[in-house]
């Protein structure tokens, strides 16, 4: 179905290259249906053959998780995605809700959603941990900076496996490029993981015009347990992709 207001070529489709569409005090607006360009992020938020500066314990963990598949990423439970993570899901396209206060994702997987606040308060102190943690946003230019804490233990930060703790903090640049295409660029600082902050690729999606997300239920799976315990994780095969 048609969405008003979506600019569009002489036969009608809509034009993904039309200008960035802007609000009334004219910041972009970042309003739409957003899919990543490329699920290679969800598994390694750097650029191809680059990897985290892992702190010894978390780069043992990360390893034994790309050895065995991933056999208990968080997902396997109904477990919410993270932070970027959420935005990349296989199959999954995300929406992007502006109001003159709150930034609103809604993501179509597991029907989660996360606010990032933009009336500028500042970040808390002691938050109660939450697997989105509590944002906030503010706009440098035409850049959306988004800063997050406040994150429970035990998330990863990709499928693959990187682990993710308490004391994280990651920082998110978005800019829309133009009407159907934006760009993402996060930098993680998780001094218990990692040895120092580190910064993604340019992360990239486009926009899914004309469309609506679907609704998408996490089963619970009642063997999921019993499946873990049978299979043994040191005699699991190499891995070369990812758990999901």
């Amino acid at each position: 179905m048609p969405v008003p207001g979506t600019p569009r070529t002489p036969d009608g489709k809509p034009d993904l290259k039309a200008p960035t569409p802007r609000t009334a005090d004219g910041r972009p607006n970042l309003s739409g249906i957003w899919r990543v360009e490329s699920y290679r992020w969800v598994n390694n938020l750097l650029p191809e053959g680059q990897e985290a500066p892992f702190q010894p314990w978390a780069e043992a963990l990360y390893k034994k998780r790309v050895a065995t598949l991933g056999y208990d990423v968080p997902t396997t439970f109904c477990l919410p995605h993270a932070v970027p993570d959420g935005m990349l899901v296989n199959g999954h396209p995300f929406k992007i809700v502006q109001t003159p206060d709150t930034m609103i994702h809604l993501y179509e997987s597991m029907h989660m959603y996360r606010q990032i606040h933009t009336d500028g308060r500042a970040l808390p102190v002691d938050p109660d941990p939450a697997w989105y943690g509590y944002s906030i946003g503010r706009w440098e230019g035409d850049t959306f900076v988004v800063e997050t804490n406040g994150f429970r233990d035990g998330a990863w930060f990709t499928n693959r496996g990187h682990p993710r703790t308490d004391a994280a903090k990651v920082t998110e640049r978005f800019r829309r490029v133009n009407f159907g295409y934006m760009e993402l660029v996060a930098t993680i600082d998780d001094p218990k993981a990692y040895t120092r902050p580190w910064t993604s690729d340019t992360i990239r999606f486009f926009l899914e015009p004309d469309t609506e997300l679907l609704e998408h239920m996490c089963e619970n799976n009642r063997d999921a347990s019993r499946l873990l315990k049978i299979w043994e994780p040191d005699k699991a095969p190499a891995a070369t992709g990812s758990g999901r």
